[in-house]
């Protein structure tokens, strides 16, 4: 063995001398969704730096993947104050307040506008494919703290910040259909849609007269579902793994936010009748192409396999974080949901509902990296529990440490559904002027979200 290839002696690691003053450099912002464009508005109010990245071609991209979809929340709920005060001092005036907007309007109404008032501090078709500090990688620790963030674009051009707030989301990481956690096998050689297709809009021709199977459990499924029931002629098979559909079907009339309670109530009652059939305790194991369409296979923990033959299959079963862009930074992540260890235990879904989340900011949301912040429902990792009025006080205390104003960053404050957010009557009215809410992200919906236990219906939900 030769010398000096292992042992205890030390490796002198060089420091490097920054090209500037990391406090001349702006905050990048990842990503023009609410959440980010939210951490925009807090850091023009405080009059620093910024610029924000966009991977999609306009504010709010992955919302208007879901632009057909009404959201749970009124609009009162879906500004947030900084971005309403910029807004409204450039003479913008807020849509009604109590009206549930749909993705697209919530894009047209709201983040198209907010977008276009910050200017070229937005930068579309900017897909970050790489975070670092300038000079250092994930090792090197010498001087680190005073080294820029080094971000990297798809095109090639690199990019210096001071600190980087990451609120890019998990709407383009879906989870798998397998129920294991990985991809069922065939997964990758037979088409399968993801979740909140537009089924009676611009998708309707793809499903209409098609046997199709909807896997998950979450509001994206319902939704997807409820859409499906209004096709005639079209069978609708609905697979998840539990024994029972009482989590998804929530507290109907009971629901803290109305228009999720009449979704499940609805789809209970098409379950009920025969309309949507039910397949419970099914662990996709295996997919794949036969003559007569896609056979999906289920083999659950004790071996006994289940199957059927459908037409089309929508995997509506969550969301999970990327950090693979962050892969040189020094993140400390829970080894369960991929959150920050902090705040794994404040939103674990095995203790909490949405509404029962505590508020935190930034003491909860730092890295070991200093500067870099993953917010919005990306904090969460794999937790369904993500309000995006939670996501608004995040990005409010993150950017007021950013300006070392602790004081005000320690005062986080949030109030949750559960504490009465929307009005009883507000769902029935909505359901007169535009049709059923059944939205999933925007409003105070960013992810598929467990349900808060109700008495007597053995379910859970929140939003």
């Amino acid at each position: 063995m030769s010398d000096g290839c292992c042992g205890p002696s030390a490796i002198e690691i060089e420091r490097f001398t920054p090209l500037r003053q990391t406090s001349d450099l702006p905050v990048v912002v990842i990503g023009a969704g609410p959440v980010g464009l939210a951490a925009a508005a807090h850091l023009a109010e405080r009059g620093i730096g910024f610029l924000v990245l966009e991977a999609g071609h306009h504010a709010g991209a992955s919302v208007a993947r879901w632009g057909h979809v009404r959201v749970f929340s009124p609009w009162r709920h879906d500004i947030d104050a900084a971005a309403r005060r910029l807004l409204e001092a450039a003479g913008w005036r807020a849509p009604d307040p109590e009206w549930l907007p749909t993705g697209a309007e919530l894009v047209a109404g709201y983040l198209a506008p907010l977008a276009a008032l910050l200017g070229d501090r937005v930068r579309l078709g900017a897909r970050v494919t790489a975070i670092s500090r300038l000079g250092y990688d994930r090792v090197r620790t010498g001087g680190r703290e005073e080294a820029a963030f080094l971000i990297r674009l798809q095109d090639g051009e690199e990019l210096h910040a001071r600190a980087v707030i990451d609120a890019s989301g998990t709407y383009t990481s879906p989870n798998v259909l397998g129920a294991g956690g990985v991809p069922a096998h065939g997964e990758g050689d037979v088409f399968v849609d993801h979740a909140l297709p537009d089924v009676l809009g611009a998708d309707r021709a793809t499903y209409e007269g098609r046997h199709t199977l909807v896997v998950g459990a979450g509001h994206s499924a319902a939704t997807t579902l409820l859409a499906l029931a209004e096709l005639d002629g079209t069978p609708v098979t609905w697979a998840i793994r539990g024994g029972s559909a009482g989590r998804t079907y929530g507290g109907g009339e009971a629901d803290a936010l109305p228009a999720r309670g009449a979704l499940g109530t609805r789809l209970r009652g098409h379950v009920e009748s025969g309309r949507i059939r039910l397949l419970t305790g099914f662990f996709t194991q295996r997919v794949r192409q036969v003559p007569d369409g896609i056979e999906v296979v289920s083999r659950d923990p004790s071996g006994t396999e289940q199957s059927i033959t459908v037409e089309r299959v929508v995997s509506a079963t969550g969301y999970r974080p990327d950090h693979s862009i962050a892969g040189e930074l020094r993140l400390d992540l829970d080894p369960i949901l991929g959150s920050t260890r902090a705040l794994a235990p404040l939103i674990d879904p095995n203790v909490h509902s949405c509404g029962t989340v505590p508020p935190h900011g930034v003491d909860e949301l730092t890295h070991p990296e200093p500067g870099y912040y993953a917010v919005g429902v990306k904090s969460y990792g794999r937790a369904p529990t993500f309000l995006m009025a939670t996501g608004y006080e995040q990005v409010r205390s993150v950017v007021a440490a950013l300006a070392g104003d602790w004081e005000a960053a320690r005062d986080v404050r949030l109030e949750l559904p559960e504490t009465g957010v929307c009005s009883s009557d507000l769902a029935a009215a909505q359901e007169q002027r535009a049709g059923l809410a059944t939205g999933l992200s925007g409003g105070l919906l960013s992810s598929l979200l467990p349900l808060v236990t109700v008495p007597g219906t053995g379910g859970a939900c929140c939003g």
